[in-house]
């Protein structure tokens, strides 16, 4: 006689498991809210790949003698135009000469619109751009005065030990914003992509 034992074993996700997996339907949950379309799916790796990029990126700046790569201009512009590029082309493809679509608003007066159809054309060729500055500009301000306050709180400790720790205190409370705003910018680019991917399955205004 043979007996088959069956075991019930639970397996508890370890906490670095756990916090990718959060991540990951954390972008997930993001990414279906914005793109309907379950087509849209397969562009969902390179959101996600784009989001802990960018993430990893901002954090590795906050650490000592860490460089941070998105305080550059060129370095941002050059993702962002690498995705707008990607979407711009993947949307033609997609819809033709429905594409034009995009920058035709609904339900405006026809005396308008040859204004209105400018303005969207001038915003969409806008955007690598905005996306390009916005995070540049954060990162960099940020590290900046980061980078101020930690020279005042090494000269004031050289000059005034005593006084030195209440400015330590304040470049402490920065580094915390500073990490806060490296998470929320990572997000901010990332929706900003989702949004125009979204664009390809939704053209109308």
């Amino acid at each position: 006689m043979f007996y088959t034992h069956f075991v019930h074993v639970t397996f508890l996700p370890s906490r670095w498991q756990f916090i990718l997996e959060s991540i990951y339907f954390f972008i997930l949950n993001l990414f279906r809210n914005q793109v309907s379309n379950l087509l849209a799916l397969k562009y969902f790796p390179i959101i996600f790949f784009l989001f802990n990029f960018i993430l990893a990126s901002n954090f590795l700046g906050l650490l000592p003698y860490g460089f941070t790569i998105t305080s550059h201009i060129v370095f941002t512009l050059t993702i962002a135009l690498s995705i707008f590029v990607g979407i711009t082309v993947i949307n033609v493809v997609n819809n033709q000469f429905d594409f034009l679509k995009l920058f035709i608003p609904t339900g405006v007066p026809m005396l308008l619109l040859p204004f209105l159809i400018i303005i969207e054309f001038v915003s969409y060729l806008i955007r690598p751009f905005s996306l390009a500055v916005r995070l540049f500009a954060n990162m960099l301000a940020g590290h900046t005065l980061l980078n101020i306050m930690a020279s005042f709180v090494f000269n004031c400790f050289k000059s005034f030990p005593v006084f030195a720790f209440f400015p330590l205190l304040f470049v402490v409370f920065v580094v915390v914003l500073e990490f806060c705003i490296a998470a929320v910018q990572a997000y901010i680019f990332t929706v900003l992509i989702v949004i125009y991917t979204s664009d390809i399955y939704n053209l109308s205004h």
